[in-house]
């Protein structure tokens, strides 16, 4: 396995903000580098994933105040009191670039204090597509963003199967250098441990992990829909009579969010135009369309041959077509955060209208995406971002189609075409 740091975008975010703010936690599911992200710009380190160490913070939570700053306490979940005693070194008046946390998992039961306006969380998530070297970036969505329709270049030598090959994977960082029998290895590993560790440590006991992993199959089979957990509890079922009881799922739904494995993209809810049949239900989206892939026992041939494994889950276009969204998803996720802008999605009741994705500005000006598995762009694919645009006029900044395409372009009715390999923050 590879040594070599990756730096990330979140590096960026790290170094603008550490400089002013006491402390910052980093949060994300386990294996996206949260650690060593951290590590690189610490100077004590308490690690409580360490028995030895946890069982001495544990009797004395004070003493992650020792030694030089930056301060990082790593897994800082599995001690919540530190939590605590971080925020009230906060009010009582450290210096900047004091303390990093990183927390793989929220407690089940929460700190005293939130921490709000004392602890700053930025969120990490595995690789974004600019972070895999994949191909050249030449179009930032921090420019989209900014820039009213600012001119579109670039050409993209990745094709179907560089994203195939992408979405399984992972963005993992400690799996990049795995492959074949080896990587599902470790993909199948990462999996048994939420179920068999993980929930535990939530205070869960899992008396049918089989029914919880029939579970997550169904939720990876809903990957990219806003289908109802009624639909995924039903899609679970192995056999008449065996649907899990919503008292069980809803545990269940409860600690992979807190695990950060679940990564809904929350519906877009504006407040000043006549879009007022929005439905409100998430997008379902796993931290990593490789574990969804995983759990559907989908391989890059089998993704590539047009495999539909899995439960039948209420579902639009095909799987790899989803799950390419969902990679895409990941990547707009991350270069948003680096622009302090939020990822959302858009759809009428009945489904009459959708938008994949659209990405918020904190002035509530917005950027429409739509995400196609396709070389190539038609006018039926853009139908939905031109009716948005004659919905609210200035408050659309630009609309977007990305694609598996090989040129970055601008379509005569003014829809940008870029290739996802082309993006970056």
């Amino acid at each position: 396995m590879s040594t070599k740091y990756l730096k990330r975008i979140v590096d960026g975010e790290l170094t603008e903000l550490l400089p002013q703010l006491p402390a910052i936690s980093l949060e994300g599911p386990k294996g996206v580098g949260k650690t060593e992200t951290a590590r690189r710009r610490a100077e004590t380190i308490h690690e409580l994933d360490d028995p030895a160490q946890r069982a001495i913070i544990e009797a004395d939570p004070s003493r992650v105040l020792s030694g030089g700053p930056p301060v990082l306490i790593d897994e800082w979940q599995r001690v919540p009191a530190t939590w605590d005693v971080v925020r009230r070194a906060v009010d009582g008046g450290c210096k900047a670039s004091t303390f990093l946390l990183t927390g793989s998992a929220s407690p089940a039961e929460a700190p005293t204090h939130s921490g709000t306006g004392r602890i700053v969380t930025i969120r990490m998530r595995p690789l974004a597509l600019a972070e895999r070297n994949l191909a050249c970036q030449t179009i930032s969505l921090g420019e989209l963003l900014r820039a009213k329709q600012p001119e579109l270049h670039g050409q993209c030598q990745a094709g179907l199967k560089e994203y195939v090959d992408e979405i399984v994977q992972s963005g993992l960082p400690g799996l990049r250098d795995y492959s074949g029998r080896a990587l599902r290895a470790q993909l199948d590993g990462y999996l048994h441990r939420i179920i068999e560790r993980d929930f535990e440590e939530q205070g869960l006991t899992v008396r049918r992990p089989e029914a919880l992993r029939r579970w997550l199959i169904a939720y990876a089979a809903a990957t990219a829909t806003s289908a109802s957990f009624e639909a995924i509890r039903d899609a679970a079922t192995s056999g008449e009579g065996d649907k899990p009881a919503k008292t069980t799922t809803q545990p269940w739904h409860d600690a992979l969010t807190r695990l950060w494995i679940l990564d809904p993209v929350p519906a877009w809810l504006p407040t000043q135009n006549e879009l007022n049949r929005l439905a409100q239900a998430p997008k379902h989206h796993l931290a990593d369309p490789a574990l969804a892939a995983r759990l559907l026992g989908l391989d890059a041939d089998a993704l590539l041959a047009g495999s539909e494994r899995g439960p039948r889950v209420a579902r639009g276009g095909s799987l790899l077509g989803r799950l390419f969204e969902s990679l895409v998803t990941l990547s707009l996720r991350v270069y948003a955060q680096a622009n302090e802008a939020h990822v959302r999605h858009l759809r009428l009741h009945g489904g009459q209208r959708e938008i994949d994705l659209i990405i918020e500005r904190a002035d509530r000006r917005v950027l429409a995406i739509e995400v196609k598995l396709s070389r190539t762009v038609h006018d039926q694919d853009v139908k939905h971002l031109l009716w948005l645009k004659d919905q609210i006029g200035d408050d659309l900044l630009d609309a977007i189609v990305i694609n598996t395409g090989p040129e970055a372009y601008r379509r005569p009715d003014g829809i940008g075409v870029i290739p996802a390999g082309l993006l970056c923050a």
